[in-house]
């Protein structure tokens, strides 16, 4: 659908009857200001990408800090068995 329509628009244009709206539309995409709106939107969702992927390593983290500090505990208690010990 969004390319028929812009296909309709591209037609109109080249055919000189394009309404104001369609023309601004068009000339509003190439100037300066709408090209750096686009990078920074870009960049606003590389960041947003960067703190997703820093927040799922975080938590695989405290993941595995969690299964070290029961392997740790597991260790200490087993080793504290009498028969460990000799007694």
């Amino acid at each position: 659908m969004i390319a028929l329509a812009v296909e309709q628009a591209e037609r109109m244009l080249r055919e000189g009857n394009a309404p104001t709206q369609v023309v601004l539309h068009y000339l509003k995409l190439g100037t300066t200001r709408e090209k750096l709106e686009q990078e920074t939107i870009e960049k606003q969702k590389e960041l947003l990408d960067a703190k997703i992927e820093n927040l799922q390593a975080q938590q695989g983290r405290e993941e595995l800090y969690q299964k070290a500090i029961e392997a740790f505990i597991s260790y200490q208690s087993s080793s504290r068995d009498p028969e460990d010990i000799g007694v």
